[in-house]
């Protein structure tokens, strides 16, 4: 499937185009905007845009009013419709956010049955107790998602719930040929829903791609043969920030050996997880990590290790917002893209990624690992690449036998001999292509 070579670009459109918090009702076009991000998108290897919710909510996009309508304050459905031919016209693929739990409190059908009660026709979308009442004082009680009653739990046993939600896939590919959906709280949705809409959309598009937000827990229960085709890889998240804040490359290291190492019992060889080292909910990764000098050799890791690597935008010139600030400072608003260092060093990790087929589809095999140092080889095939980091601020004598004499860094492009080992710089990562 195409997503498992691409590098995936998230964009969370509420913030990315500066629309406001709340819904005011007025319509403007702000999502054309990401018209001008293409070529910047195209020159960073971009192959596929993951966009947070479009479609019209009460105010984040994770309450949804209509699922079927383009939020106003982005624009309306042509507005959203020539951004999805322009990226398609550049080779980039795109994904919807599907918030499927839940809807929001202003969600048309919601509304109705505040109108009319037990008489309304949508009474059994939603889990409703009528003897109760809600934190809003509607004089009825409902769930919410995890106890947050701005989100509205929808009932997905019932039929013309699924109904109205399959069609309104249908229509986002009508409309705007989407490749995917991304599935909001997926770890919460039934597993009976999984298996019919990986159906549906198998049936829908050839090579629709089903990627599901799952924090912990076995990733197999719903990333199989009959359900979602990856999900988000959030071990690996926590294990690649914690490592180099603690010194410790063992930690991610480990979750690599055993997601994806060489052992019968290994969880997810053959798979593909959606990685990343920071998004809409999180600080972001500058933010993140107490060394700077460290932030080119996290996304050496994040593109050189198994998975699908996505970039949340902003990340890739180093912008700054911690989790603390609340989730609008996560969500910001750039006026253009920028151009830095990190930048650069992203653009190559891109470039070098798609010169291998190993960094796709590759074996994974630890090959030197110290506190501050690692180096790990990808196979697949005959296609051999070894991946070093060295995240200390002095150099390391890495001594493996390499299997070759020498070799090519694909990221500068630079030669290496292996004889006898390699010094690792301060600060520095590689991606070794020994010569067969």
């Amino acid at each position: 499937m195409w997503a498992e070579e691409s590098i995936f670009y998230q964009i969370y459109p509420l913030g990315f185009c500066g629309a406001p918090f709340e819904n005011d009702g007025v319509t403007l076009p702000r999502i054309r905007k990401v018209l001008e991000w293409i070529p910047h998108l195209k020159e960073l290897g971009i192959d596929a845009v993951y966009f947070g919710p479009v479609f019209e909510s009460d105010t984040h996009g994770y309450n949804a009013r209509d699922y079927r309508k383009i939020d106003r304050r982005l624009g309306e459905k042509e507005d959203f419709a020539e951004v999805c031919r322009a990226l398609h016209e550049a080779g980039i693929r795109v994904v919807l956010d599907g918030v499927f739990n839940h809807a929001g409190r202003g969600f048309f059908a919601f509304q109705d049955v505040l109108a009319n009660r037990e008489a309304s026709r949508y009474a059994g979308w939603f889990y409703l107790n009528f003897q109760g009442n809600s934190s809003y004082n509607d004089g009825l009680w409902y769930e919410g998602w995890e106890g947050n009653y701005d989100l509205v739990k929808l009932n997905l046993q019932n039929e013309e719930v699924v109904g109205y939600l399959f069609d309104s896939i249908r229509g986002w590919v009508e409309d705007f040929e989407i490749d995917g959906l991304r599935l909001d709280v997926a770890y919460c949705l039934p597993e009976d829903f999984l298996r019919r809409l990986r159906a549906f959309t198998d049936g829908l598009k050839p090579d629709f791609f089903l990627v599901g937000e799952v924090l912990h827990g076995d990733y197999n229960r719903i990333m199989n043969d009959s359900m979602l085709h990856s999900v988000t890889n959030y071990e690996c998240y926590k294990g690649l920030f914690s490592s180099f804040n603690s010194m410790n490359l063992f930690e991610i290291n480990h979750s690599l050996l055993r997601q994806f190492g060489p052992e019968a019992w290994t969880l997810y060889k053959g798979k593909h997880l959606l990685a990343f080292v920071d998004n809409h909910d999180v600080s972001r990764i500058a933010s993140q990590l107490t060394n700077e000098e460290h932030l080119p050799l996290i996304y050496a890791l994040l593109f050189g290790m198994p998975g699908i690597p996505c970039i949340y935008y902003g990340s890739e010139w180093g912008a700054r917002a911690n989790k603390s600030e609340g989730d609008p400072a996560l969500r910001a608003c750039f006026a253009a893209p920028e151009e830095t260092k990190l930048t650069d060093f992203i653009r190559k990790l891109a470039r070098a990624r798609k010169k291998s087929p190993a960094f796709a589809w590759g074996d994974f095999k630890s090959v030197v690992l110290t506190n501050r140092q690692c180096v790990f080889e990808r196979r697949a095939g005959n296609e051999r690449i070894l991946v070093a980091v060295n995240a200390d601020d002095r150099p390391f004598d890495a001594r493996f036998d390499a299997g070759a004499a020498k070799g090519t860094d694909l990221i500068t492009g630079e030669e290496v001999c292996f004889t006898g080992g390699v010094t690792l710089p301060p600060y520095r990562a590689y991606f070794w292509r020994p010569e067969t």
